[in-house]
């Protein structure tokens, strides 16, 4: 059984920092392209960021040059790190595995002005 587990959310003040994970199971990780998506409150789903199967990462334009994604395939966990944190970053983060329909939980960051 596929499992994808966020964690790292919290709370935090704008210009702060934060790192997500995303750990994997159940699947041949390194394979996968993984993506970030968020979900603001009283908004749809945006995608954030992903990275290929080979490491290389794309970004939203909201979040370039702030936001990095990276993956560690020993662990089969991908990273969203987050620098110079925004209110308008306030949302739920989701991981996604490929272009199913893999998806974790969820994981809230808000984000204080």
């Amino acid at each position: 059984q596929v499992r994808l587990v966020e964690s790292g959310g919290g709370l935090v003040q704008a210009g702060g920092t934060l790192t997500l994970s995303c750990a994997v199971s159940g699947a041949f990780f390194k394979i996968y392209r993984m993506d970030w998506y968020r979900q603001p409150p009283g908004n749809l789903r945006e995608w954030v960021g992903g990275i290929t199967d080979t490491g290389a990462a794309n970004y939203g334009d909201a979040v370039k040059g702030r936001f990095t994604v990276s993956r560690d395939n020993a662990k089969s966990t991908v990273y969203l790190q987050m620098n110079d944190l925004k209110p308008e970053d306030t949302a739920v983060y989701y991981c996604r595995m490929g272009l199913g329909d893999y998806w974790g939980q969820g994981t809230q960051v808000t984000v204080s002005s």
